[in-house]
């Protein structure tokens, strides 16, 4: 009896304290991105020998991606397609090349590049809720028209080009893990593009028959986005 009183007037130990676990990015996710993207471009012409490069070029960029994540303890590694339209208007840059063969007239070139597509793999480590990645796949971009310039006698000729560069990327970002699934990054992606021309028509005024050359072109694009995971309630924690 007296045993038992004693143990009874022992204090009770409080329960000890719950550990959260940590998230798991294992599964499949979709979400959308905005942000810029910066083209460099070096333009030359066939008929003249000219370098009409014109330098580079800022244009706005929204889009969305699709991917998986199997995450083995700290590591994660996955796949990713993402794609974006360019807010680009064909615009110029630079003030143009003198052409002697036009009696020194200045011509101006401008490329639309409309759109652009990566497949990449991701290779990512994850502390608490955070995971910082890396990305290198393949890249492709679609132009639509090119513009040719002849500034001093105020006459263009713009073509449609239908090209798509295909090229590769390397990135890198960092993502972090909201509540239910959500998830929010910032990305850096370069990509390194192939040649391609486009030949003047021969109705144009000027410069018939030339072919302008596109080489060396890399696109730099710094985006926000988020994504959903679908791993459900109890593979997030």
């Amino acid at each position: 009896m007296s045993v038992a009183a004693n143990a009874a007037d022992m204090p009770m130990r409080p329960p000890p304290p719950l550990v959260p676990l940590a998230f798991n990015w294992t599964g499949f996710y979709v979400g959308g991105h905005l942000g810029g993207a910066w083209a460099q471009r070096n333009m030359t012409d066939s008929l003249n020998g000219l370098n009409f490069n014109t330098g580079s070029s800022a244009a706005f960029i929204g889009g969305g991606q699709f991917g998986g994540n199997v995450q083995i303890g700290s590591f994660v590694i996955g796949i990713e397609w993402d794609f974006d339209w360019a807010g680009s208007s064909n615009n110029p840059t630079g003030n143009g090349v003198v052409v002697p063969a036009l009696g020194g007239n200045i011509v101006q070139v401008a490329a639309n590049d409309q759109w652009m597509t990566t497949l990449a793999a991701r290779f990512g480590y994850t502390i608490d809720r955070g995971l910082f990645y890396a990305k290198a796949g393949g890249s492709w971009v679609g132009n639509n028209t090119f513009t040719v310039t002849n500034v001093t006698a105020g006459a263009s000729v713009t073509g449609t080009t239908n090209t798509v560069a295909s090229g590769w990327l390397v990135g890198a970002g960092v993502e972090w893990a909201l509540a239910d699934g959500w998830t929010v990054k910032f990305e850096y992606d370069y990509l390194g593009l192939g040649n391609w021309s486009f030949t003047v028509p021969a109705s144009s005024p000027f410069l018939a028959g030339d072919v302008f050359t596109n080489s060396n072109r890399n696109i730099q694009m710094l985006k926000v986005g988020f994504n959903y995971l679908f791993n459900g309630p109890a593979g997030r924690y």
